[in-house]
């Protein structure tokens, strides 16, 4: 249609419209206006979703690779700059009958044994913040009646107190076994009986569970709380991690069979069986954090994003404690290995009474990678590690909505500095 038409055209609708009166309508129908529903996904294409998949299937190849070899029985979970690229659960709850079973599911709760040490640390800090505890000062300042000298909160944190088992000094001493020890107990103990130290405070490294349990302790007498109390106001409600908490027994009780909540650990023998509770359990800090794989994703994003510490602070995590090792060996921060092979990158492994668990950081590449288990046969890391430090195929980065949780849960993070970032 060339000008001259389109010209002539317009001219006519002009003279059509004109001459209508308000009155009447000149019989042209009106026209309701509609908006066409339009299905977003439709026209959506996200370009990331080829790396994802091709991720996920290098991933579940390794994963499939180690259930094969080492009968896997729990759920894992890999995230990569904020974003889950792969999770799954293996196996079931229960595995001492060969009938009908449960499988396990990704949001199961599993106890995470020396895992809860990341915790421990993490509480200590948040009170080294608040001016409450002092890293440096004798642990007599908050626990008077300790026997033992020259131990600070910080050579409990690093494994270097030189301190003896309370594992062993409890089997020789602790007479009723039906009633839990706790860590009130615990002091008791050693005050009584002062069993004697492997060596001088901050003359060698000993990984040993006193530390941490001496360590949730020294939170217990400042903020005058039991230590699963504290986490749970201070870390897992803030974060928004509901499936998790710390369990506790009271001293006036007789230790239940098994645990109240969360999937039960199991001794893998000849003929398998459930892992029964005991009275050790009643002690705290070096272990008894229950939680699933996703709940671990969000304190770990709490890390990243320094939502509960400022970063000078956090950063202390994975900073070695020990400064004489031998090239290439592994240290220890506050509360997390410091890989010495996998430049970069810290770690933890957990096994405790029917459960075993991992917890890998690649602080470089903002990489995480979980493993629960409710057995205590674990799994080899080896393939683990391959999948931690594949950086081959790199995962664009995704957003943290901490917004969101500061909304949710009614408070802020006012320490954390991911505003600026």
């Amino acid at each position: 249609m060339n000008r001259v038409s389109v010209f002539l055209s317009f001219l006519f609708i002009v003279f059509i419209l004109s001459g209508c009166s308000k009155s009447d309508d000149c019989n042209i129908p009106k026209i309701e206006e509609k908006w066409p529903v339009v299905n977003t996904d439709s026209i959506f294409i996200d370009l990331n979703n080829s790396i994802l998949e091709k991720k996920r299937k290098q991933i579940d190849a390794l994963v499939e690779k180690t259930r094969r070899a080492t009968n896997l029985n729990g759920t894992v979970l890999y995230a990569e700059n904020g974003r889950i690229v792969y999770e799954r659960a293996i196996g079931y709850n229960d595995l001492r009958y060969r009938g009908k079973k449960k499988p396990l599911k990704i949001n199961d709760v599993f106890q995470i044994s020396s895992d809860s040490k990341m915790f421990t640390a993490e509480a200590v800090l948040m009170l080294v913040q608040q001016g409450l505890i002092d890293l440096n000062a004798d642990i007599r300042t908050y626990i008077p009646e300790w026997p033992y000298e020259g131990i600070t909160t910080r050579h409990l944190l690093n494994h270097r107190s030189g301190l003896s088992r309370y594992e062993t000094l409890a089997d020789e001493k602790w007479r009723d076994k039906k009633i839990p020890l706790t860590n009130e107990l615990m002091i008791g103990l050693y005050v009584k009986y002062k069993p004697s130290p492997y060596f001088k405070p901050d003359n060698g490294f000993h990984y040993c569970n006193i530390n941490y349990a001496l360590a949730a302790s020294v939170v217990e007498r400042v903020t005058k709380k039991k230590f699963g109390d504290f986490v749970d106001e201070n870390i897992f409600k803030p974060l928004s991690m509901d499936s998790s908490f710390v369990y506790m027994m009271n001293p006036d009780t007789t230790v239940p069979t098994y645990f109240p909540r969360g999937i039960q650990g199991h001794y893998i023998r000849k003929r398998t069986r459930f892992a029964e509770n005991e009275y050790l359990n009643g002690v705290t800090g070096d272990k008894m954090v229950f939680t699933n794989v996703e709940d671990m994703l969000l304190f770990n994003n709490a890390i990243d994003y320094g939502l509960l510490l400022p970063d000078s602070t956090q950063k202390m995590m994975f900073e070695p404690g020990s400064t004489k090792r031998r090239k290439n060996a592994d240290n220890y921060g506050l509360g997390w290995r410091i890989s010495g092979k996998h430049k970069g990158c810290a770690f933890h492994y957990g096994w405790w009474k029917g459960y075993r668990s991992m917890v890998l950081r690649d602080n470089v590449h903002n990489r995480l990678l979980v493993l629960l288990t409710n057995t205590d046969k674990g799994a080899n890391s080896e393939n683990f590690w391959k999948i931690l430090c594949d950086i081959k195929t790199e995962i664009p980065k995704s957003s943290v909505n901490i917004s969101y949780l500061e909304t949710k849960n009614g408070c802020r993070f006012p320490n954390s500095g991911y505003r600026n970032r």
